[in-house]
Order: C-alpha cells, then structure tokens, then sequence
C-alpha cells in the first residue's frame, strides 16, 4: 500500500476517533424537555453513502455516479430504557468486523451500547460490500483488497456518527404507532425451481431472460409487505417498510443506484414528505424479480412502480394504536454459525481465485476466525406494542419469514434480513437437501442452522421479553 494510502486512512481514524469522544456527551433523554416521563420520543438521520468515482463496489469499479444516491438512514428510539437505533444502508452488505465498528460509532453517537443498534444492508449489488476483517486478511497476504478496501466505509461511519448525534437534538415525541399490510403484486418469485427428484434444476436469477423459466409458477414467496410507522399525534415522523426480495432489476453497471427498492421508497418519500421513509430487505434469499422481469432496463421503473404501490395501499391500511415506552422493548439472542467444513479453504483458494469470488467467500473466512476467537452474532427482536420486528443476518430464505409471522399469528412480525452479511445465504434445513447455488459455496453455514435460528426465533417471540 501506497503513502498515500496510509495516510487517508490514518486522517479517516483520527477524524472518527474525535467524532466518537465528541459524542460520548450525546444529548441525554432527559434534556428533551418536549417529551413527558414515560412518553417515547425518536430522531431520524440519512447520509450519503456512495462512493467517489474509482472506487470498488462489490463486483465492478464505479465508472459514474447515478441521479439518486445510495443512502444510509435510521431511527433513534429514546424513552425505553437505553437508546435504540436501527439502520439501513444501500450496499450488498456489512460483515464481521465492519459491523462491530458501525455499531460502536453508532452507539456512541447516541449514547447507547453496541448490543441496542441493528445495522442492515438493502443488499443493492451495484454498491459497496464492506468486511474490515476481509480487507486486513487480503492486505496481510499481499492481494489488493478489491471492493474490501476500507477508506469510504469508515468516511461513512463517521458521517453516521455525526447524522445519529445531531438527529437526537431535534427528536419528537412518538405518541403512536402505525401498522399497515398490503400484498405487492407482480414483483417476487422464487428463484429455485425444484425437478421431478426434488432437486434444485435451475435458478430463476433476478433477470430471468428464458421465457420457459419465467413461464414457471411464482413459487414459495411472502407477498406481504408490512409498513410500521411512528406519530406524533397526527403527524407521521417515521416509516419503515418490509419486504422480501432480492432488490435487483439489472446491474453490473458500474454506477451506483439504490435500484428499484429505493426508487419506491423514494416515490413515497415524496408522497408522505414529513415522514423518513426507511426500507429493509425481508428474508429475501431465495427469492428474485426474475419471474416478472427479463432484464429490459425499463423494468426498473416498472418493478418500483409495483412495489411503491404495495407501500401506498400498506400506508392508506395503515390503523394507528396508542404507543408509550411500556410498549417497547428490545431482546437479545446470541447464536454461533454452525459452518461448513470447506469454510476453512477459503484461505487456500484467496491466491488464486478471482475477484468476483473472493468478493463473495472472503467475509466467511472472517466469520470462521471470529468464531473461533468466541463472538457470536446477536438475533435482535423490538417490540413496539402489538408488532415485533425481526433482525437476521445474512441472506435468510423466505421460509423463515413465513415461519416466524405462522408462530405468532396473534402479532405484527416483520422481519429484516441482511444484518451482519458474513454467513451469505442461509437456507432452510430442506433448502440443503434440494441443493442448488444458494446451498452451495455461496453459504457458510450447514443445515444445522435451521434449528439454531428458529430456536432463537420462537425465544424472542414469545410472550415475555426482557430488555
């Protein structure tokens, strides 16, 4: 690595460093003075996060920049308890060591703990992938870190830093909370189509162009998307979308773009403009646009069209409940990856393989040293009154979604896949079985995970939580 190099990367830490002491004196709850005792209040924040022309995104060098850029947004939620924040970013993923230093700049700003911030990926492939851990490994091998390389990603998390400390001072009060549900229509498909002997026989990819495989049956999805939404009396303050798709119409451009989730989410940003509009990925792993879309780039604005209107009539469905900080809560559940045995030859193949391949592995050998030194990845769930919200990581298949909504029928679950990216996809015990890409190298984890995740599933869906 060049002088250069080190030296923007050492300006990076140093500026980060100083935003992170600045903000160990984030604003108290109590100093909003607005919000009663007992009552919740929350503050939004959205930063830039696309990277300068020359950068690395997750497959391809970044030739331009697009009209609309990629965004990190979230919410900070105060009054029960400590702060509680989530956030989206408009990249593939955040792995490993990333997370950690996301959410230790995050919670800092905000005066919270690292185990109270959820940090997701939308999963939009014409963007950053970002894993400290793999960037290190490849840099100490003597191999260019490709689309690891760190610099913009921690220019990112000091923006955050600021975003999250400055959003606080001009929190609201939350008095109620909205849930709204609405079927999305002609969008999702089940990318894996299973022969006559139950095996895997080809992958409906996100832009199918063979007619004979967008002629098959839609397949297994959840066509629900679930809109929740935070109120000050009658003014919308936040809302947050779910859906479980992969996010991607056509890519591989070289020019980053929040694809067609973000242009919903941006159509709805201008139809409810009081409100920060956030989107998270669902349990999306196994599912594509691939069914409904051929690759044809108008498709992109079709697709958001589709899914934007799923967002309007979840929000015209949308039935408001009283909300105070009794009715939040925030639960914890650790789980260890159970991982494959050829996770450990990622470290033999990173010589010789190519980018795109190290791009996809690297993060799992990452996840293989951490566990081995004893971190664990935490399974989160808030509570917000009658709704649960979900924050998994990796690429779940869509049946988990489905089973932990069918677990607790009595409830609003939403979930949020693609928090810590380092697992890649995890399929369910059967999806082993059937075999196919998702099975194969591109997850890390063995078909004992079904049971591990479920288990922490049904404990943060049960009926009593602790904070």
């Amino acid at each position: 690595m060049n002088l250069s190099i080190k030296c923007f990367r050492l300006l990076f830490c140093l500026a980060a460093l100083c935003c992170l002491v600045n903000n160990a004196n984030a604003v108290p709850i109590d100093s909003l003075k607005h919000v009663q005792a007992g009552q919740l209040s929350l503050s939004t924040f959205d930063v830039d996060a696309t990277p300068p022309v020359g950068s690395d995104l997750a497959y391809d060098p970044m030739i331009n920049s697009w009209d609309m850029s990629l965004r990190a947004k979230g919410f900070v939620l105060m009054g029960s308890g400590k702060p509680i924040v989530v956030c989206s970013v408009d990249w593939i993923g955040i792995s490993n060591d990333s997370q950690d230093e996301f959410k230790a700049a995050i919670a800092s700003a905000a005066g919270t703990t690292t185990n109270r911030v959820a940090v997701h990926a939308l999963h939009i492939h014409d963007a950053p992938a970002c894993d400290f851990g793999a960037e290190r490994i490849l840099l100490a091998a003597g191999l260019k870190p490709i689309s690891f390389e760190g610099s913009f990603a921690r220019e990112v998390i000091r923006r955050l830093a600021v975003a999250v400390h400055n959003s606080i001072k001009k929190a609201q009060p939350v008095t109620h909370l909205g849930l709204g549900k609405a079927i999305v229509y002609k969008v999702s498909s089940n990318r894996r189509i299973i022969g006559a002997d139950g095996k895997v026989k080809a992958s409906r990819t996100s832009a199918t162009k063979d007619s004979a495989m967008r002629a098959e049956p839609e397949g297994l999805i959840d066509p629900e998307l679930s809109l929740i939404s935070f109120w000050n009396k009658d003014k919308p303050v936040a809302v947050l979308s779910y859906y479980a798709t992969h996010p991607q119409s056509y890519y591989r451009t070289g020019v980053p773009n929040p694809d067609f989730p973000g242009l919903a989410r941006f159509m709805r940003q201008l139809a409810v403009p009081d409100a920060l509009h956030i989107h998270f990925n669902g349990a999306g792993g196994n599912i594509t646009a691939g069914k409904y879309n051929d690759g044809a780039h108008i498709n992109r604005l079709i697709l958001a069209e589709r899914l934007a209107d799923g967002m309007k009539r979840a929000w015209e469905a949308t039935k408001k409940e009283p909300i105070d900080a009794a009715g939040v809560e925030w639960t914890i559940e650790p789980i260890k990856i159970p991982l494959k045995k050829d996770v450990v030859t990622m470290e033999q193949k990173m010589y010789t393989e190519t980018p795109v391949f190290l791009s996809n592995n690297m993060s799992k050998l990452v996840l293989l040293r951490r566990e081995e030194a004893g971190k664990k990845i935490d399974i989160t769930c808030l509570k917000l009154g009658n709704a649960r919200i979900l924050h998994l990581p990796g690429e779940p298949f869509v049946e988990y979604q489905l089973a932990a909504k069918a677990y607790r029928k009595d409830l609003f679950v939403a979930l949020a896949g693609y928090g810590d990216y380092a697992p890649g996809y995890i399929c369910n015990e059967e999806g082993y079985r059937q075999g196919g890409y998702e099975a194969g190298q591109a997850s890390a984890a063995n078909p004992d995970i079904e049971k591990v995740l479920m288990t922490a599933i049904h404990k943060l869906l049960k009926n009593k939580q602790t904070k």
